[in-house]
């Protein structure tokens, strides 16, 4: 009897392990969740899949939250020996509408409207920098 009871014990206490790592898989926070209303506004990715990855990304905010700009960043795809950038604007304001790869990703003259600036480098060391062309 008491080896009956032992697995019934048992198997309810793996049940509620399986169960609360199942909820806590799905409730994971992601992008939806920030309160800084991100909306992607254009990307760019080359075509190279054998070498270097260039990601860039133009965001806009409605509210810059530093942390949750960061996060956002960190919410991005990257690949192993690749590069990922994230520009941010404020919404509304002017925002570049083509991107390019290289050291200059948009033209100058939407400098003054950046408010951030996410890297992600190729050995995956992370920068962020408040208003990056001033």
């Amino acid at each position: 009897m008491n080896k009956k009871i032992f697995s019934y014990i048992l198997t309810i206490g793996i049940l509620a392990l399986v169960a609360f790592m199942i909820k806590g898989t799905f409730n994971q926070p992601g992008i939806a969740d920030m309160k800084a209303g991100f909306k992607e506004i254009v990307k760019y990715r080359n075509a190279n899949n054998t070498g270097p990855v260039q990601r860039i990304y133009v965001v806009t905010v409605k509210d810059s939250i530093w942390k949750e700009m960061e996060d956002y960043g960190n919410f991005m795809p990257h690949s192993k020996y690749g590069n990922t950038k994230v520009y941010f604007f404020m919404e509304g304001r002017n925002i570049p509408s083509a991107l390019q790869p290289g050291d200059v990703n948009f033209d100058k003259a939407y400098n003054s409207y950046c408010i951030g600036l996410y890297e992600k480098s190729a050995m995956s060391q992370t920068v962020f920098n408040k208003y990056p062309f001033k």
